[in-house]
């Protein structure tokens, strides 16, 4: 059985490599459309549970991994932002607060008929709003894209204080979950994973850990 990326991101792509696992990548035809009536988690584990889905109805033999990631701020959910004034907004509400990021992971397959989701949670803590910081950052236009309106792996980890919790949950993609996940599926990860948790290979997760 051959493993699928249901996702066009090129940062789970890189965190899907590091567990040592041949895939390949097919991009979900899925347009997000928040619903405003559930609570985030429920949205991101809609939104993960969409895109396998629609790659596996397509594939005879495969196991799909989809996977999502929103942001939660006093239990509203974070989008991307339209534009850099939006994400000037984005990140004065997020400075020296904590949020939440919820990434989802849905693995789906038609034969064997698989359908697995579940969710991990890091909550990331912002450093105060100061004007050099954040001004520099907006200019770099990193934030375009991104829910919440920076990425940590990328120039907007200056923004971030703290995690507790997973970093690749906050990057997109939580590897371990991911290697539980499959595991479950019968598909075998071929590198140890707490190795790969202690080596951090990926951009700035040495700086937060987890």
């Amino acid at each position: 059985m051959q493993l699928i990326l249901a996702s066009s991101s090129p940062r789970r792509q890189e965190l899907l490599a590091l567990l040592g696992l041949s895939f390949h990548v097919i991009p979900p035809n899925v347009h997000e459309h928040p619903t405003p009536e559930i609570t985030p988690i429920e949205q991101v584990k809609r939104f993960a549970l969409e895109k396998a889905r629609a790659v596996a109805a397509q594939q005879a033999d495969g196991l799909v991994v989809g996977s999502d990631t929103v942001i939660e701020l006093d239990g509203q959910l974070m989008g991307k932002p339209v534009d850099l004034q939006d994400a000037r907004i984005m990140l004065a509400r997020l400075a020296g607060r904590v949020h939440q990021v919820h990434t989802a992971v849905a693995l789906c397959s038609r034969e064997p008929e698989i359908e697995l989701i579940e969710v991990d949670t890091a909550k990331v803590e912002m450093k105060p709003d100061y004007e050099h910081l954040y001004d520099g950052y907006l200019a770099s236009q990193e934030s375009l894209g991104k829910a919440g309106a920076y990425a940590i792996q990328g120039r907007g980890g200056d923004l971030v204080d703290r995690v507790n919790g997973d970093y690749t949950t906050v990057v997109g993609l939580p590897l371990a979950l991911v290697a539980r996940l499959l595991w479950t599926a019968g598909y075998p990860v071929p590198v140890n994973v707490k190795e790969v948790y202690q080596r951090k290979p990926y951009a700035n997760w040495g700086h937060f850990g987890g």
